[in-house]
Parts: C-alpha cells; structure tokens; sequence
C-alpha cells in the first residue's frame, strides 16, 4: 500500500502561484507514475498533469498548458504541480495518484489507471 499525501493548496487570488507537493514515504515510490487531477463541487474528476517514473515523460491537459510544470525529486520522493497565472476555474480539490510501472511507460491521462490515492487538497482561487 502506497499512501500519498498532497499538501500547498490553499486560497489565492486570480494571477497567482501555487505549488502543490505529492509525498510518500515509501522509497519505491520512485517507481510509480504519478498524475495530478481535480475535482469541483458538481464536476467530475478531471486530468490535469502527470509524469512518468523517470520524470522524462510528461503530460498535461489543455487546460493547463503552458501554466503548470509537473516534476518530480526523487531524491525526497515528492511531486510537485506548479501552478502560474491561477484562475478562479482552477478552484478544485486536486488530488494526486500513482501506479508502480516499468521504467519506459509514458504518463497516463485515465483516472481509473492508477492505483493510489491522495485525499486532496483544496485550492481556491478568488476573482
């Protein structure tokens, strides 16, 4: 069992930055895939970016390209999402999710592929 644990939401406003971290505490976490999604109230959980185990590969949806950086430091097994020019409909919760893959597989947009979930973490952005 992988727990994962999300933290750097909070409230902003429009314009601004955030960081957000995914951390585990297992050492074989650099083995895993990891993606970012979110969720609004009434929403169904949406994509937003994910990276591959060696951190070669990544991906991101349209609705945050050229806005948000995936990375990855494997050396503190943590993931970060990068967040600029922060809009009031990036309000959601994000949550962060992995799957153990082989060390060539390409990041994967499908919720329903990975594994392990984080419990999420708020990020508000006021107008």
């Amino acid at each position: 069992q992988v727990q994962l644990l999300e933290s750097g939401g909070g409230l902003v406003q429009a314009g601004d930055s955030l960081r957000l971290s995914c951390a585990s505490s297992r050492r074989s976490f650099t083995d895993y895939a990891v993606a970012w999604f979110r969720q609004s109230p009434g929403q169904e959980r949406e994509f937003v970016a994910a990276i591959s185990r060696s951190g070669s590969g990544t991906y991101y949806a349209d609705s945050v390209k050229g806005r948000g950086t995936i990375s990855r430091d494997n050396a503190k097994i943590t993931v970060h999402l990068q967040l600029n020019s922060l809009k009031p409909e990036d309000t959601a919760v994000y949550y962060c999710a992995a799957r153990r893959t082989i060390l060539t597989a390409a990041p994967n947009t499908q919720a329903e592929w990975y594994q392990y979930w984080g419990q999420g973490t708020q990020v508000t952005v006021s107008s």
